[in-house]
Order: structure tokens, then C-alpha cells, then sequence
């Protein structure tokens, strides 16, 4: 992350966003916090430190099953020290959320990002493969449309 604050750290923050899904959701969201820019989170991770600590060892890349790679528990630790207690301007935030994800529980991501605004999906995917469509009702959020 702080590769990323330094990469934005000329950015308008006025006018900038974060958008991210899944655990770019996550990073968003503490982007979001630090530079109090807009951010639009796609079926966002909540808790990746609890969901990934699973995953501590050796273990293949999804897109090349012959390449490997070793997650160290200290990445889980990093994520612990990401973790916000909650959103300063919830006004801020989208969250596309799809009851179908079938990675993520759409009810913890609600429950946090309850007093944001929620674009709650019936059914959907992790992917949100119909992404498409919601394409406009995003970059109205932005102020993009």
C-alpha cells in the first residue's frame, strides 16, 4: 500500500477514485479512507486476512497451475494492520454486492457497507459477469456519466 500512496500522492483528490474488486475491493476501500476519495467496490472482501490465512504455505498460481508461489503469514498480518473499524463518509462508497457470489458472503459485505450506497444484485457471480450493465449506474456514482 505504501507503493500505491506513492504512486497517487499528486493525484487530485477531489476528483480521483478507487475502484477495485474482491480484494482490490478491500484496498480500495483503504485508499478511499486515506485520500477521502470516491471509491466503487465490486463484490468487495471483508475480512481477507481471516479468509486468506488458510492459504499460509506454498501454493499455484490460478492462471498457471506450474507456477508456484509462497504466501507468508506475514501477508496476513499486513491485511490485519489494513483493517478499518469502519467508513469515515460511508457517502463515499458504491458497493456492488450479488447475493450469488459464490466466494464471498453477500451478507458481510451489506452489513458493511450498509450505510454506503448499495447496488445489491439477486444472483450474480463473484466475476460479475453482467458487469456491463451496471457500467452506467457506476459512472453515475462517479460523476462520470
Amino acid at each position: 500500500m505504501a507503493m500505491v500512496m506513492q504512486g497517487i500522492a499528486h493525484w487530485p483528490r477531489h476528483s480521483m477514485a478507487a475502484v477495485g474488486s474482491s480484494l482490490g475491493g478491500f484496498y480500495a476501500t483503504w485508499v478511499a479512507e486515506q485520500t477521502a476519495c470516491r471509491a466503487v467496490l465490486l463484490n468487495p472482501a471483508i475480512d481477507p486476512a481471516r479468509d486468506l490465512e488458510k492459504y499460509i504455505g506454498e501454493q499455484t498460481s490460478w492462471h498457471d497451475p506450474q507456477a508456484h508461489f509462497f504466501f507468508r503469514s506475514e501477508f496476513v498480518q499486513q491485511l490485519r494492520g489494513l483493517t478499518l473499524p469502519e467508513l469515515t463518509l460511508p457517502e463515499r462508497y458504491l458497493a456492488v454486492i450479488a447475493k450469488g457470489d459464490e466466494l464471498l458472503d453477500w451478507r458481510e459485505m451489506y452489513a458493511r457497507y450498509c450505510t454506503a450506497c448499495i447496488l445489491l444484485l439477486e444472483g450474480g457471480d463473484h466475476a460479475l459477469s453482467e458487469f456491463g450493465v451496471h457500467l452506467p449506474a457506476i459512472m453515475a456514482f462517479l460523476g462520470l456519466d
